[in-house]
């Protein structure tokens, strides 16, 4: 399978090439919150030599209870994101959850997301990709690495090849996710950049009963084995006061942490792609 590369403005998604990073916060808290964070990581990535796209939702749809906060909603959100993302000199993605979102959110963000609850509905998927964006996939948490194959013909079936996909955990009984790294490797040989999300994966749904809880000291080992793998992203949500997050705050990463995660993992990644004979393996 020949490798694909997907390019955002000077951004580069590529397996065999160095690790991009996909970081914000989970959710659009305020605008403030979001320039203050994406300002700090802009200045984190630059020392650090790394390309990053900044991330955050506009709505979260899919939260556990009806109370819980989404966010502000569609229209407003999106100008929001565009507005931080011009101001800030940076690429920024979102997730959309409605086929009537795509189009919207195409001319605000440069990436959309599939959401993995949603990985396999048509219309979306399709919507996404009449876009010509490109479309990072989230695996379902339901759903098995050859699946993905799936989702991606159908954002194939639109002319549009700039796709990428992202593995965040499979169920593991009720209120638990487990990371199979080899799920990394078999979606490589899709062809398409494969990231690895950070945080979600050790999501511990609903465990809170009205909330999602997790296991943020899990982040940085199970990273370090995704790195190994050599992948093209990582993918991970960051707040500076995760306890007060309004949304993924227990799986979130702090802040301050964020540099000494990201010299462990790129060092593990130079190391594994400074051998590409071994690295290609089913490439």
């Amino acid at each position: 399978m020949t490798e694909k590369t997907v390019v955002v403005g000077d951004v580069v998604f590529k397996n065999s090439g160095p690790l991009t990073f996909i970081a914000g916060p989970c959710a659009l808290e305020s605008e403030e919150l979001l320039f203050s964070v994406g300002e700090k990581l802009k200045k984190i990535f630059a020392k650090s030599k790394a390309s990053f796209v900044l991330k955050c939702s506009f709505d979260k749809a899919n939260r556990s209870s009806l109370n819980s906060f989404r966010g502000p909603g569609a229209e407003k959100g999106l100008e929001i994101l565009g507005r931080v993302a011009h101001e800030l000199g940076v690429p920024i993605l979102t997730d959309v959850h409605e086929s009537a979102q795509a189009p919207l959110a195409a001319q605000y963000v440069d990436i959309l997301q599939i959401p993995a609850f949603l990985c396999r509905q048509t219309d979306l998927l399709i919507a996404c990709g009449k876009t010509g964006k490109p479309v990072n996939i989230k695996k379902g948490q339901f759903i098995s690495p050859w699946d993905i194959k799936n989702a991606i013909a159908k954002i194939e079936s639109t002319g549009n090849k700039k796709i990428i996909v992202t593995e965040r955990g499979a169920s593991f009984g009720y209120g638990n996710l487990v990371v199979d790294m080899r799920s990394l490797d078999i979606m490589r040989g899709f062809g398409y950049p494969v990231v690895y999300d950070a945080t979600h994966s050790v999501q511990l749904p609903g465990a809170l009963g009205h909330a999602t809880g997790g296991q943020r000291e899990f982040v940085f080992p199970l990273s370090r084995a995704a790195a190994a793998v050599g992948i093209s992203g990582i993918f991970f949500e960051t707040h500076p006061n995760p306890p007060k997050a309004l949304s993924d705050g227990p799986n979130s990463l702090f802040l301050k942490d964020v540099p000494d995660f990201l010299s462990q993992i790129q060092a593990i990644d130079a190391a594994v792609k400074k051998n590409s004979k071994i690295f290609r393996g089913n490439l």
